[in-house]
């Protein structure tokens, strides 16, 4: 059984159906249909949800927090110990909630279609802030398309609804839903069951090994963002989930002199703070990184673990010498990253093995990673590259040269890194790494990109990289090109 609340009613299920998205048990189950389909791969924000679970801050304050998520590819057993909030919520004792109202007065909405998750996104915007600078807007609402091209009313909405924004009926019951929320927090594994599907939910490393190992044939859960697809676009059955999202340790950053410990099931959107802070390229490209919903639900140890060619983080791990460390049963083994990847989708994990964490050095000052694609925000990859330099009285001791996009895996570039290592760091060093970048790769070309433009992206980040470590002052980075 699983327990959550559906804004203040508690929800008890065990027999769904745990390929249910909650999209799907929305409008379905419930008959709530103001949550709309609108892509169902996360794409386009319509099926927006708030989600709000238990969480103690820098002050050890205990509060909600609440966090945008696309329902479309959110299954229902994720939902467990949390409180669900949908757009039918906000609406109290006949009075719109203040981003409702903001929409009406700004006349936010045209056809509206895409209005009950952009309204979503901007109620989870208002609870996680003061006021919504241009910035902060931006962030809330680039997972939200909207067809009709209105976005600047919706941009005036999120600035009228959280300037001075006013007490709601969410704030007046926090204490009763931290309450309602301790008291159906998890004590033991849960699973949802359908009789030929089931879910299981742990809430430990050692269940999770245990139940891995009882089922080495079940898909894990994290943030779902990959996975459901193989659900809601290529409508396949999947039989046996093991979630990973409910297992507190596995969602720890840890900071060490040396280097960062991220659990594999943190948020990519709780990886930010501690990864901008030692190296600001790599926190502004997960800026990038799809949408502030797709960063809310999906983890790094997923983005690693589904072996994609152009998963954003892989390249960046890779150029930082990053390892992971894989658990199975009660063995743990360290694998440096670039090693866990075999070809295209195949990697090193043996079955019933499990990423537990990533471990990231510090202390590469002259890390620099670059990310280009179509559009700025919540798009792919066509090429992503980090660098990572020593140099020592301007020769090069060491180098790490990792791209995603460019191969079956993401891969560093070791024809290009022997021609740099040893050598003088100026431009003619410059020009026969990029060169070399030849020797390393030879791309395939699809609709994002040709794999002519594929190399030459490749080698202009390469020497961009060089003209920004000349004149440091130069501000040009994890740049889109169109």
């Amino acid at each position: 059984m699983i327990q959550f609340l559906l804004n203040q009613e508690l929800r008890s299920e065990h027999a769904l159906d745990p390929n249910l998205t909650v999209l799907n048990y929305l409008r379905e189950h419930l008959g709530k249909s103001g949550t709309k389909e609108g892509c169902a791969s996360g794409d386009c924000g319509a099926c927006t949800v708030v989600v709000g679970e238990l969480h103690t801050d820098e002050r050890g304050t205990e509060k909600i927090r609440y966090r945008s998520l696309n329902s479309c590819l959110t299954f229902v057993s994720s939902l467990h110990g949390k409180q669900l909030i949908s757009v039918e919520d906000l609406k109290h004792q006949g009075q719109l909630h203040s981003v409702q109202q903001a929409m009406v007065e700004c006349h936010g909405s045209q056809c509206g279609f895409c209005t009950p998750g952009f309204v979503m996104s901007l109620f989870a915007l208002q609870k996680n802030s003061d006021a919504a600078d241009s910035a902060k807007a931006h962030e809330a609402l680039a997972g939200n398309l909207c067809r009709c091209t209105g976005y600047r009313p919706i941009l005036a909405a999120a600035e009228q609804a959280c300037c001075n924004k006013p007490q709601d009926q969410f704030d007046s019951r926090e204490t009763q839903t931290i309450a309602r929320l301790k008291s159906i927090a998890p004590t033991q594994t849960g699973e949802l069951n359908s009789g030929d599907k089931r879910c299981l939910v742990p809430l430990t490393v050692a269940d999770l090994a245990d139940l891995y190992d009882a089922y080495p044939q079940a898909r894990l859960l994290a943030g779902g963002t990959d996975l459901a697809l193989e659900v809601t676009q290529f409508h396949r059955t999947l039989p046996v989930m093991i979630y990973v999202g409910n297992i507190e340790a596995m969602k720890r950053i840890e900071t060490f002199d040396d280097r960062l410990e991220i659990g594999a099931a943190t948020a990519l959107s709780d990886c930010y703070s501690a990864l901008h802070h030692e190296y600001p390229d790599f926190g502004d490209l997960l800026h990038r990184f799809a949408s502030l919903q797709i960063r809310n639900q999906g983890t790094l140890g997923g983005n690693i673990g589904n072996a994609s060619p152009i998963g954003d983080s892989p390249p960046l791990l890779i150029a930082l010498g990053a390892q992971i460390v894989l658990c199975k049963g009660n063995v743990r083994r360290t694998l440096a990253l670039e090693d866990y990847f075999i070809d295209y989708r195949v990697t090193a994990r043996q079955d019933s093995e499990f990423i537990e964490k990533i471990i990231v050095p510090k202390g590469h000052a002259l890390f620099r990673a670059y990310k280009v694609s179509k559009r700025l925000d919540d798009d792919i990859s066509a090429v992503c590259a980090a660098f990572n330099l020593k140099l020592d009285n301007g020769v090069i001791s060491d180098a790490r040269v990792a791209f995603g996009g460019m191969a079956a895996t993401p891969k560093r570039a070791k024809h290009c890194e022997t021609v740099l290592i040893g050598a003088t760091w100026n431009s003619a060093t410059v020009e026969k790494a990029c060169a070399a970048l030849a020797e390393d790769f030879t791309p395939l070309s699809d609709f994002r990109a040709s794999k002519e433009y594929r190399l030459l992206s490749a080698q202009n980040l390469l020497r961009k990289y060089f003209i920004e470590l000349q004149t440091p002052h130069i501000e040009t980075r994890v740049t889109a090109y169109v």
